[in-house]
């Protein structure tokens, strides 16, 4: 038996009832976050935090706690499950009121919900690469916002799974936007190149960290859309997120980026994204 945060409290994982209505459910309304914990401890949490904050003010939903709560309550969630390296998710919904596209009157309170996984780090996938395939983006045009509403990112991990691929990567008219749950990255002549973060993308929290390694590691960035074409043809590819971190992609729809080797560059990355990650606590006995 695990434990849940249920709105302002963590409880028995049985004990949450999430009504029929719940506007999460019917229509998707509500926005989300996953948050990578390390030897017990949330890693970017306020960086999370705040997006989560951003994505609910975006479509109008009022989250009825300050940062620094729903901090504390999720620091008591991951203590309460004893969780040591996994994921937290966590969402919020514009609550419960009979279906009816409108939103409800303000006496209907948002409903905040959220668990914890065991989950070690993807080692063999970062270290050995992976396979992705390319389909179009059919996507809302809103990505910026972290919603519920997750069907097209779905629809595309799925097809890239049924190819054998670990990752969909998304274009638009042929210009590469994201992953259908990463952020996309290209390495070319010794320059990092990846999607400006604006409405057709979710601007990655692990993108962030990535775009400061590479300033810290001397490699140039250009925050610059590029085409399918100029995908398949880069020097080095991966793609990142919360649980992928850093994952190269070794070949795309059978084309073998840089003959499936992963490169220098990447592994730098790699590295010093691991120098920001929280380490054990040494007991002094």
């Amino acid at each position: 038996m695990g434990y849940t945060l249920w709105n302002d409290k963590i409880v028995n994982d049985d004990e949450v009832i999430i009504d029929k209505e719940d506007r999460g459910y019917q229509f998707g309304d509500g926005v989300y976050e996953v948050i990578k914990v390390y030897n017990g401890e949330m890693f970017t949490a306020q960086e999370h935090i705040d997006r989560f904050y951003l994505s609910a003010d975006k479509i109008k939903i009022t989250i009825p706690y300050t940062k620094d709560k729903l901090i504390k309550l999720l620091h008591e969630l991951i203590e309460a499950n004893n969780l040591n390296t996994g994921n937290l998710y966590f969402q919020i919904t514009r609550g419960t009121s009979p279906r009816n596209h409108l939103f409800p009157g303000d006496d209907v309170l948002p409903v905040l919900t959220g668990n914890v996984k065991e989950a070690p780090r993807s080692v063999e996938n970062m270290q050995n690469g992976v396979k992705a395939t390319i389909l179009e983006d059919i996507r809302w045009l809103r990505c910026d916002i972290k919603s519920l509403n997750l069907l097209g990112a779905v629809l595309a991990k799925q097809e890239a799974h049924d190819k054998g691929c670990y990752e969909a990567i998304l274009h638009r008219d042929g210009t590469i936007t994201e992953g259908s749950s990463t952020n996309v990255f290209g390495i070319k002549d010794g320059v990092l190149y990846t999607h400006p973060a604006n409405n057709l993308i979710l601007s990655g929290i692990t993108r962030g960290v990535i775009l400061t390694c590479a300033k810290e590691i001397g490699l140039p960035i250009k925050e610059e859309a590029f085409t399918t074409e100029q995908a398949l043809n880069m020097d080095e590819l991966f793609v990142s997120s919360t649980t992928s971190e850093i994952t190269p992609v070794v070949e795309v729809d059978g084309v073998k980026i840089n003959g499936s080797v992963i490169g220098e560059w990447t592994r730098k990355l790699q590295e010093q994204f691991t120098t920001k990650i929280p380490q054990p606590l040494h007991s002094n006995k």
